[in-house]
Formats: structure tokens, C-alpha cells, sequence
């Protein structure tokens, strides 16, 4: 049976001085041999030892980029060979990124690709006693501006040479995220010792026939010992409690075992069934006595998906179809947790994607510019029925197709779709972020002068690499991206659409105006909860132009944007904690314009992915929650969005009507109470609206004149309520609305299980309330967001993690649109 041996221990890390010291290295460094973490990186290593200030505080990250520039060596020792065993190999699953690795002072060979996993026969090497290992780091600028310098310059969006180097590209900083370029033995390395054969890849292709048999088809390569490849071998498969098994002939190194399991129950993505997984295990074994030689397990769904693209009346679609169910996406973007990915623990994924699937989001998309996730990531994903986009890396920028890049990218794709394709919640494959939009519509094309820029991998050696590999699921060239050249890639009636115009140019109302048919992208910024910033930043007082607020506010005029996006709505903000709330708000807002108005034109539009979940460090920007794991408004405001049903009111024709977005599989049968109220709580008039949603559907009522006749928009606005859900519109920007002071009073009850409950009762219009728990207790965790309130109406935030609650606290965490003073 094959040994695994994790080398985890006595490694040390070092700078190497070959090509000179840095002048910002702290003073011993050069020389000195400092513990090291394996699985790690550099910079975590350092900070451990108390030699790197934490860049994600203030403006660390200026003061610790000599790091990036320069060259380090990871070392450790090997374990003497096992003599049993005929083979000894040394593995790493993953080596960041351009890397040297010797043995004994041997070269085994050199690493340019952060997203492959490497193999080294050292059986002779450690034959004779433990040998010494060294992987030798390169700093991944030196590799970038080198190929740069031999291939010539490619258009990129950011000023750094990410697209030379197969690296993850946003450690060399991003819109959201700091310039920190790693450098380490980043996943698991091992020595492994086996004897006449191993299995050396295991590619399950899963499908389900007409009649409900699952079928698994499992390819299998081996590696042989000079000796094994005269040996019959045999391969033993089992799915649940089905098996198959076959023979392999000597010299034989690649076979395929079907497995066939009778009714197979589903694999459902969340909201629509259960998300039924089957234990599958390989087997290899020796033919004449039984001897088990090598092991492979993995958990299967049965499931089908097909992207339907069919042509219709509005253009061509794009649309998930997942066991024959079509499915509107209820998506979120995904980039790393953190990064420096090796901190992002398999308890950690299960964390954020847990609060993705409580928020209602049921698709997400591993964007192109980071990494090929652990299998942790999708392990807690085929559980909890999130189904998975999965870019392949590459995002913002050409990419040359020469030499050593080609095969580089090659060798990554066949590798990583093997690795990812058992698991079920993998329902797409895409070519890259923006790249193909960037040729069309950035003036690459003039810029590039017949240079090559990746086409030949989106269109071209990518889908070829899923279809030999992984055909059953389907492949997409880009997003944004059409289905060809025949269209613009960003036209929003066909495929894939981003919509930044909104954001960069234009206020989020303009969502209103088109309805793409498949929303990949779009978001709107605000910074992070003000106990993230207070961590992070030690000047005071806070100020949305403070040094430290602009160094965590990588957008490209980020702050401009964020404040003509107030402009437009609210009169200038008076202080900090008002600009503070009102960015926030305004970012719960502007989604959910957006994703309102997209819903309720389903099946036209068939799914929304938000720019983005989560943050990899404290910084303003789009995501849901924040570089400290903090939940933002965003957050409760995507969980009433993604719900499975959704009340709002929208325009048709010229008119107004009541929306109801119904993706349960029930029949969603109710009456919708809406009312114009004049802003002192005074009911102006009311109707009763019958509304009947069939499942997987929305339905549309007209609202009566008498109701939508308003005498004067700057006093009156529209509230519809139905089954504990509520939808509010205004006819006027909120700088334009009479609003009267709020008024309402706070009371505060303790549970020494649950922790406390803050209930507020409006004795005035209290609009887009919100209670931001951090301001009660740096861990303190609240479970709602904004609520609007009528005169009489109370709304109850439950809170944990407050250490001392009392009400006066309590008032000094609220905040609303009409700001005046809480009672008594």
C-alpha cells in the first residue's frame, strides 16, 4: 500500500542574497534561518517571527513590498527511503511560484506555475540516509518582467506584470485588494512511497441516463515500477453499493470502469432538491494476491447540466439548466479569502459559503483572477448545494500564447479539470474574466498589432481541454462573452453581461434601463463595518479622505464614485458616521434596484452573480462582508433579494405594478396590502391586490389609480405588504423627500443563551433603519439589516456577542435615512 509521508515539520525559510539585500530588510535577516510554515509563504513566516509589521494595517503594505522583490529558500530534510517500497517520490501539491528544488544538492528540476502540483523520483537520492531539501524562490517579478522583456508588452488593466507568470494574479494587487506577491511552499508537500504501481490520475465522468441510472465512467492512468509494468494489475470501483472492476494487462497504463447505479437519487442545487452525494472509491490491487497498491475516494452527485443558448425574441439566452429544471442563478462572486491563501482553513470556507447558502445564494463564481480553490471549497459546496462557476485563471489583461506560457497553461487546465470534475456542484467552466470584452471594446486590438493576447486558449485550446477531459459539463469562452464574435461580448442580449457603467459613470438607477440575460457582474462599493476600520487603522479620527481610509480604497477614484453615488440621493453628509451609513446603505440600494428589477423579468434575465461576497483584507469595496469576516448591510439585504420569494414594485408599460418573484416550487397564491402614505403615517389610500405566482415564476398585477395617484411625490410614497414581506417605493431622490425628524423608541431585553434583543417602535416614518452591531461591541453579530417603519410599527434586531447591552448603547448604533433622535 502506497505510504504518505506530509513534510510539515522542521522546515526554516532564509533570504537568499545572490542577486544582493534588499535595503528595507531588517537588520540579521540576511544569514538568519527563521522558522517556517509548510503549507505557508513568506510573508506569513516573517510576520510570525516578528520580522514584517502586518501589512494589512495602515499603509504597511508600502513598507513591506521589498518582500515581493526578493528571493527566498525554503529547507528542510528528507526521510532515508523506506526499502520496502521500490519508488520514492517527493511531492508538492503546490509550490508558489517560481521555484528551484534540490535535493543533496541535486537539481531536480525548476517551477514556474503556481497552479500545478510537482513530482521528483528520489529514490536513489535518499537511499543511502536523510538528504537535505531546498526549494529555492525566485521572486515572481524577476520571472514576469523576463518573459515582459522577451515576448514584449501585452495590454494589461493594472500596472503590474500578473499576466507573465502563472501566479495568482490579484497577489499583485487589484481594485479591492493590496500589491503582496507571495512566495512559499503553498499547499501540502510529501514524500510518497509505493511499490509496482500507483494511480496516478482518476477522472470520473458522472452521468444520468433516461431511465434514472447513474453512471460513473471512470478513467484511470497509472505509473509503473520497471518491475510493475509486467504485471497484470486490477482495478476495483465502487458508488454507494454498486462495483465494477477490470483488468489492467501488463504495460498497460491507462483503462476506463464503468459503474452503474440503479435510481440513482439527485444532486440538487440549494432550493430545488436534495443534494444526494455517493461515496467513490478506486481501488488498485495486484492480480495474484490481492495486495492493495493504491487508494483514490472522492463523494459523486448524480446530476445533468446543460446551458441552454437558445435564440429567442430578445436575443440568446443563457440559462442553467440543471436536471432538466431551468434555474435563475442567485449568485455571488468569489475571490480568495485572503491573500495569503494558506491562512483560509477548511473551517473557514465552510463559514463563508455557510453564510452564502443563508443568504439565499445558490451559484458561485471562482473568479478568474485568483486560484483554483482547495478541495475543501467545493467539498462544503457540493453539501450545501452551491453550485460552482469556475473560472479558468485568467482576468484583465492579454496573455501571450508563446512559449513557456502555452505549455504551462496546458499542462494547469488538464490538470485542475481532473482535479475538480467529481464534484458535483461544478456546473461550469469558463475561459477568462473580461479578456475577450478588453479585445473588442478596450482598444487592445490596435494596441497589440497582431500580437498574440489568449484567444487561441478561450476559444481554442480550453474547450478542447474540457471536452476531451470533462464533457459533461458545459464550457463558456469568457465573461463577458456572447457565444461569438457575431456580437459585441458585453451586449447585454446575448450570454454573459457586466454591468460596470453603473458604478464608474452612472447612478444604479440605470439598471432600470436594459435586461441582460445573464447579470455575471455588477456591484457598487462601501466601506467596511467601522470596527474593521478602527482594527486597521490606528489614525484618528476616522475620515472617508483620511491617508489610511484612501490606502484601503483601491478603486481607481474609488472615493469619488462613492460620493457622487451619495450625491445623487442624499444632501452631503454632516460627519463621518453619517457618510459612513449612508455608503453603506447606499450600497444595499443600488443591489437592490438591480436584482429587483432583473428578478422580475425572469426567465428573460436567468440569473444574477454579485460583485462580490467577501473581502481579502479591510479595504472599502463591493463585497457582502468584509476583510474581517464582518457582515455589511449588503449582506441582509442579498438574503432578502435571493429569498425564494420577492416582493417589489417595478414599471411595465408606463405604469407601476407589484412583482412577485416566486423561485419556491410551490405556488405562491397571497393578497398584496399596498398603501400611499404622506410622510407624517397618514394612509392616503389602500388596495388589496390578489397575486398568484405559479413555482419558478413571476407574476405581475397592475396597482389601482387610486393608489399610484400621488398629489405630491415629495410627501408621499407606496408601501406593499404580503406575508411578512414588505417593498417600499419612493417617486423622489431622498434629498428631495419631506421627511419628518424619526422618532421611535429602543428597548433592550436580555437571553443569556441567545444574547440580547434591540426592538424599536416608530412613533414617526422611520426609513432604511439599521442597527450596526459592531458600534455595541467590536464581536457583536446582529441578524437583520435596514427596515423601514411606519408610525406604530416595531422591528427587532437579536444580537450576540454584546457584552454589556443597555439601550443608550443601543441608541448609538442606530441610524436611518431621517436621521433626528430616538425617545425614551
Amino acid at each position: 500500500m502506497k505510504v504518505r509521508t506530509p513534510l510539515s515539520q522542521g522546515w526554516t525559510l532564509r533570504l537568499n542574497t545572490d542577486r544582493g539585500t534588499p535595503e528595507e530588510a531588517p537588520p540579521g535577516l540576511p544569514g538568519t534561518a527563521v522558522p517556517a510554515q509548510v503549507p505557508g509563504c513568506v510573508h506569513t513566516d516573517l510576520m510570525a517571527a516578528g520580522l514584517l509589521a502586518d501589512p494589512y494595517l495602515d499603509r504597511n503594505e508600502a513598507t513591506v513590498a521589498w518582500v515581493g522583490r526578493a528571493d527566498w529558500t525554503y529547507g528542510t530534510e528528507l526521510p532515508q527511503r523506506d526499502g520496502t517500497f521500490e519508488r520514492a517520490d517527493l511531492v508538492f501539491d503546490g509550490l508558489d511560484t517560481v521555484a528551484a528544488v534540490h535535493v543533496g544538492g541535486r537539481l531536480l528540476g525548476r517551477t514556474r506555475n503556481m497552479h500545478r502540483s510537482y513530482r521528483f523520483d528520489v529514490t536513489d537520492l535518499l537511499a543511502d540516509g536523510p538528504a537535505p531539501l531546498e526549494v529555492a524562490f525566485t521572486s515572481a517579478y524577476t520571472e514576469a518582467e523576463a518573459i515582459r522583456n522577451a515576448l514584449g508588452e501585452r495590454p494589461n488593466s493594472y500596472p503590474e506584470p500578473f499576466n507573465y507568470v502563472r501566479k495568482m494574479a490579484c497577489s499583485f494587487g487589484w481594485d479591492w485588494g493590496p500589491t503582496l506577491v507571495t512566495a512559499g511552499v503553498w499547499r501540502e508537500a510529501r514524500v510518497e512511497h509505493w511499490s509496482t504501481a500507483r494511480l496516478a490520475a482518476v477522472r470520473p465522468q458522472v452521468t444520468v441516463a433516461d431511465d434514472g441510472t447513474g453512471i460513473v465512467e471512470i478513467t484511470v492512468d497509472l505509473d509503473r515500477t520497471a518491475t510493475g509494468r509486467h504485471r497484470p494489475l486490477r482495478l476495483v470501483a465502487a458508488v454507494g453499493d454498486a462495483s465494477s472492476e477490470i483488468t489492467f494487462a501488463p504495460g498497460a497504463d491507462t483503462a476506463t470502469v464503468s459503474v452503474r447505479v440503479p435510481d440513482a437519487a439527485l444532486w440538487w442545487p440549494l432550493g430545488y432538491g436534495d443534494r444526494s452525494l455517493y461515496g467513490c472509491t478506486v481501488a488498485l490491487l495486484q492480480e495474484d494476491d490481492e495486495q492493495v497498491l493504491d487508494t483514490w475516494e472522492r463523494r459523486i452527485g448524480f446530476r445533468t447540466i446543460e446551458l441552454d443558448t437558445s435564440a429567442d425574441e430578445y436575443g440568446s439566452a443563457f440559462t442553467l439548466v440543471v436536471n432538466g429544471t431551468a434555474v435563475f442563478a442567485r449568485g455571488v462572486n468569489w475571490i480568495p479569502d485572503d491573500v495569503f491563501p494558506t491562512r483560509v482553513t477548511p473551517d473557514r470556507y465552510r463559514t463563508r459559503l455557510t453564510q452564502a447558502a443563508e443568504a439565499g445564494v445558490d451559484l458561485v463564481r471562482v473568479w478568474g483572477g485568483g486560484i483554483y480553490e482547495d478541495r475543501a471549497f467545493y467539498d462544503v459546496c457540493d453539501e450545501l448545494g452551491l453550485m460552482v462557476w469556475q473560472d479558468f485563471l485568467f482576468a484583465c489583461a492579454a496573455y501571450p500564447e508563446e512559449q513557456p506560457l502555452r505549455s504551462e497553461i496546458e499542462a494547469e487546465a488538464r490538470e485542475n479539470v481532473a482535479r475538480l470534475m467529481p464534484h458535483p456542484s461544478l456546473v461550469l467552466w469558463n475561459g477568462n474574466n473580461e479578456n475577450l470584452w478588453g479585445f473588442a471594446d478596450w482598444e487592445w486590438e490596435q494596441v497589440l498589432a497582431g500580437d498574440s493576447w489568449g484567444e487561441g486558449y478561450y476559444l481554442g485550446l480550453l474547450p478542447r481541454v474540457v471536452a476531451q477531459t470533462d464533457p459533461t459539463r458545459p464550457y463558456w469562452a469568457g465573461s463577458p462573452w456572447s457565444g461569438s464574435w457575431d456580437h459585441a461580448p458585453n451586449d447585454p442580449d446575448h450570454g454573459t453581461a457586466h454591468s460596470w457603467e453603473v458604478w464608474n459613470r452612472r447612478d444604479y438607477s440605470d439598471y432600470l434601463a436594459t435586461v441582460p440575460r445573464f447579470v455575471a457582474e455588477f456591484g457598487w462599493q462601501a466601506p467596511p463595518a467601522l470596527a474593521t476600520l478602527e482594527r486597521a487603522l490606528s489614525e484618528r479620527p476616522l475620515a472617508a479622505d483620511s491617508p489610511g481610509m484612501l490606502h484601503h480604497q483601491k478603486a481607481e477614484d474609488g472615493n469619488g464614485k462613492l460620493n457622487r453615488g451619495l450625491a445623487t440621493h442624499f444632501a452631503a453628509p454632516a460627519d463621518f458616521d453619517t457618510w459612513h451609513y449612508l455608503t453603506q446603505l447606499n450600497q444595499a440600494r443600488a443591489i437592490a434596484t438591480g436584482v429587483e428589477h432583473w428578478r422580475s423579468h425572469w426567465p428573460r434575465c436567468a440569473g444574477t452573480v454579485l460583485w462580490q461576497l467577501n473581502d481579502c483584507w479591510p479595504v472599502t469595496s463591493w463585497a457582502a462582508i468584509d476583510g474581517d469576516a464582518r457582515l455589511k448591510p449588503l449582506y441582509f439585504e442579498v438574503a432578502r433579494l435571493y429569498a425564494d420569494r420577492l416582493l417589489t414594485i417595478q414599471h411595465r408599460d408606463g405604469g407601476l405594478v407589484v412583482a412577485g418573484c416566486n423561485q419556491a416550487a410551490a405556488t405562491w397564491d397571497t393578497s398584496v396590502t399596498v398603501r400611499r402614505v404622506d410622510a407624517d403615517g397618514t394612509v392616503l389610500a389602500s388596495a388589496e391586490v390578489a397575486l398568484k405566482a405559479d413555482g419558478r415564476s413571476v407574476a405581475l398585477e397592475g396597482l389601482p389609480d387610486a393608489v399610484t395617484a400621488f398629489g405630491d411625490p415629495r410627501r408621499e410614497f407606496l408601501v406593499a405588504d404580503a406575508d411578512g414581506l414588505r417593498t417600499a417605493y419612493f417617486a423622489c431622490a431622498d434629498r428631495e423627500f419631506a421627511y419628518p425628524a424619526a422618532s421611535y423608541d429602543v428597548r433592550v431585553t436580555e437571553n443569556d443563551e441567545s444574547g440580547a434583543a434591540v426592538t424599536v417602535t416608530a412613533t414617526g416614518l422611520v426609513r432604511d433603519l439599521l442597527l450596526q452591531a459592531d458600534r455595541l461591541d467590536a464581536h457583536a453579530r446582529t441578524d437583520r439589516g435596514r427596515v423601514t417603519l411606519l408610525p406604530g410599527e416595531s422591528a427587532t434586531w437579536h444580537v450576540t456577542g454584546w457584552s454589556q447591552p443597555d439601550a443608550a448603547t443601543a441608541r448609538t448604533a442606530l441610524f436611518c435615512v431621517n436621521g433626528g433622535t430616538s425617545g425614551e
